[in-house]
């Protein structure tokens, strides 16, 4: 899951990307910065307590940080800035909601980034038409389906539409919507960056930002890049510590990268043992087979069956032997759904 952090100048993306990578990369530059951040996930501990592992491993988020635009900037650092982000599954908006003496404009600092991204498709969509309108007059089939969706893709980005917002795109159409990159047609994250004393986002401007996801279909959080710069410098303890004075339970990329996988449809199935207890992240909606291939391609490849229970199950049984003394460990063949909370053992032969 490529998350890829997008905002104006001093709008603090870096400093959120420094604070949940642990890196310490600069504001500047014309390549973006990459890194991993651990998804913090109460399941996994409560998983562990009753199959204590050598090692607890999360899912991880890869967080891309972006490097802006200035005003004024040429074609080449724009085409540049654009081609970094169709590269990545959502598109993450930091929005300034503190004031540091430079006024706080959330709909304006919104409407600026939204424009640049239409923009940008419309010029593709203008191009990619001419060229499948060409080849649709030979009579193929497939580029005709294409200049249907291209025409649909500039009335909206002329109208100043996101592609996102036509929500019944056929999945013929979405097909051919990947196959151009459209930005606008990624689904968006917004970050309000609240200062200290509204960690809440109780504010004006971080309801501002709320108001807007909901309106355009998006997501939206609350982080205060500020203090979260501070707690990734703090040992665990320590840092705990500071996040229950603060009245908050866990860092900030816990409510990120829940809403990130809300937006693409993502959900999570476990696996535990001795070894680890680890926590996957999958398509919702995947099948048993698909799940195990996330693990590796020969347990998909060789898949026979999926044992399957919940943590409902465990916490009231304690042990997996139990839970299949009591017939509550489910054998699901390769076209099971898979279920957000399934806790896994996949049985395969190559």
């Amino acid at each position: 899951m490529d998350v890829g952090l997008v905002g104006l100048p001093s709008c603090g993306k870096t400093t959120l990307f420094n604070a949940l990578t642990g890196q310490q990369a600069a504001g500047f530059g014309d390549k973006p910065h990459v890194g991993m951040a651990n998804i913090p996930d109460p399941r996994l501990e409560k998983i562990a307590q009753f199959i204590p592992p050598e090692k607890i491993i999360p899912a991880t988020i890869r967080l891309v940080d972006i490097p802006g635009v200035p005003p004024g900037s040429d074609a080449k650092k724009i085409s540049g800035f654009l081609e970094h982000v169709r590269q990545v599954d959502t598109v993450c908006q930091v929005v300034r909601c503190f004031d540091d003496g430079m006024g706080i404009d959330v709909p304006g600092d919104i409407d600026k980034m939204e424009t640049e991204l239409i923009l940008a498709d419309l010029v593709v969509a203008e191009g990619a038409q001419n060229k499948a309108a060409r080849t649709a007059r030979t009579g193929d089939k497939d580029a005709k389906e294409r200049v249907a969706v291209l025409e649909s893709v500039s009335v909206l980005l002329d109208e100043g539409t996101p592609i996102r917002l036509k929500g019944d795109w056929s999945e013929s159409e979405q097909k051919i919507l990947r196959s151009y990159g459209f930005i606008s047609a990624k689904p968006v994250l917004y970050v309000a960056n609240v200062a200290e004393d509204d960690l809440d986002g109780k504010s004006e401007h971080a309801a501002a930002v709320r108001d807007h996801a909901q309106a355009s279909g998006g997501q939206s959080v609350s982080v205060c890049t500020k203090l979260e710069s501070e707690l990734s410098e703090l040992d665990p303890a320590d840092r705990l510590e500071m996040l229950e004075s603060m009245g908050l339970s866990e860092p900030a990329i816990g409510p990120l990268a829940r809403a990130a996988m809300i937006l693409l449809g993502l959900s999570n199935f476990y696996t535990a043992g001795e070894k680890e207890v680890r926590s996957w992240a999958i398509h919702a909606g995947a099948s048993a087979r698909e799940a195990a291939g996330a693990i590796h391609s020969d347990i998909e490849r060789g898949f026979i069956r999926a044992e399957c229970y919940g943590l409902d199950d465990l916490i009231q049984y304690k042990t997996e032997k139990a839970i299949r003394d009591a017939g509550k460990l489910r054998s699901e063949g390769k076209n099971y759904t898979m279920q957000d909370g399934d806790i896994v053992h996949f049985l395969f032969n190559v």
